[in-house]
């Protein structure tokens, strides 16, 4: 983020030494005139909060706890996606979250950077995703087998090959993302434009008001930022959904029919061990020593009774013994009950 203070910020602080002079000098002047109210003093009795015109707050508190909470487990998952990718521990936490305009958010970012722009089917518009040059560098040298001892952060913008490596990054973020969102709204995030210099994008106009999470990612001694910019016009259809916070609850989080049908397949291809089971007796260990090729062992079971059909080892199908097309078979009757005695 930059140091320097742009020329709103400098009349806010201006505007604010201003009226604390005047406040004191209102104070002392009413206190010198004993002036009060048989209620008591009314600023005590209320409070007074600053809103800046320039800046105007459309997202509620509870709505940006929620997208806090939401993009809790977004970096969670993200950050064990990237520990897998890489082959190494990486952290991504929630830094901060906030809302502000569209213009502040762009000349706060550093220049070069990796900006990208992500859509978001089925909601109209984009999201921004900003991932620092501090953690993209260090990622990229140990995709290509650096140790990240002595490395240099070029003021640069990315090759096309270090491009292409950071699509990596951002594909894994995508599917973290679309996760995370899934319990609010199902979102598809497709990658759309990558840009190094962030003054050349202009999805929203400058005062625009956007909600802009922060990330710290910490990979070894290296650390970084990534910052998501969700625009208002972006999440205003399910704005409600957010406010409601019924997406945190259990059933969201029930598999839906797709991923039922996507386990199923799976499974489907799996294979198991299946095994008939004649029949069950017990011997002596003296017969089963001196057990030799011809002996007979005589069960209580007669030879006209279905077989029993294990899978995995466990009674499952009662079934006839026989033979088709020259190799020995069996023919499902039923399934085991639990009062048959297998």
């Amino acid at each position: 983020m930059s140091d320097v203070l742009d020329q709103n910020e400098v009349d806010a602080l201006l505007a604010a030494v201003g009226d604390g002079d005047n406040a004191a000098a209102d104070a002392a002047s009413g206190a010198d005139a004993g002036f009060s109210t048989g209620t008591g003093d009314v600023a005590s009795l209320s409070e007074i909060y600053p809103y800046d015109f320039k800046r105007p707050e459309r997202v509620s508190k509870d709505q940006m706890r929620a997208l806090q909470t939401l993009h809790e487990g977004f970096g969670r998952n993200l950050g064990a996606s990237l520990s897998g990718f890489l082959r190494t521990i990486v952290e991504v936490r929630v830094a901060r979250i906030e809302q502000l305009t569209y213009g502040e958010f762009i000349n706060a970012l550093p220049n070069p950077t990796s900006f990208n722009l992500l859509g978001c089917d089925p909601l109209e518009g984009q999201v921004c995703l900003e991932i620092s040059p501090l953690i993209i560098y260090p990622i990229i040298d140990r995709l290509m087998g650096g140790s990240n001892a002595e490395l240099f952060i070029p003021q640069r913008p990315l090759t096309v090959i270090e491009q292409r490596l950071v699509g990596k990054i951002t594909d894994r973020a995508m599917v973290a993302l679309s996760e995370a969102w899934e319990g609010v709204c199902p979102v598809q995030f497709e990658l759309e434009q990558t840009e190094s210099n962030p003054q050349f994008v202009q999805i929203v106009p400058p005062n625009e008001v956007v909600v802009v999470v922060g990330f710290e990612l910490k990979m070894g001694g290296r650390a970084g930022t990534m910052s998501l910019c969700i625009p208002f016009n972006v999440i205003e259809p399910i704005i409600e959904n957010l406010a409601s916070q019924a997406w945190q609850s259990p059933q969201h989080h029930r598999a839906d029919n797709t991923s039922r049908m996507k386990v199923t397949a799976n499974l489907d291809r799996a294979s198991i061990n299946a095994t008939a089971l004649l029949a069950k007796t017990t011997i002596t260990v003296g017969d089963l020593v001196n057990m030799s090729p011809g002996d007979i062992v005589v069960t209580e079971k007669s030879a006209s009774q279905p077989v029993v059909l294990c899978v995995e080892g466990r009674p499952k199908y009662l079934a006839h013994l026989g033979q088709h097309k020259g190799k020995r078979a069996i023919q499902v009757i039923r399934q085991v009950d639990p009062k048959d005695r297998v």
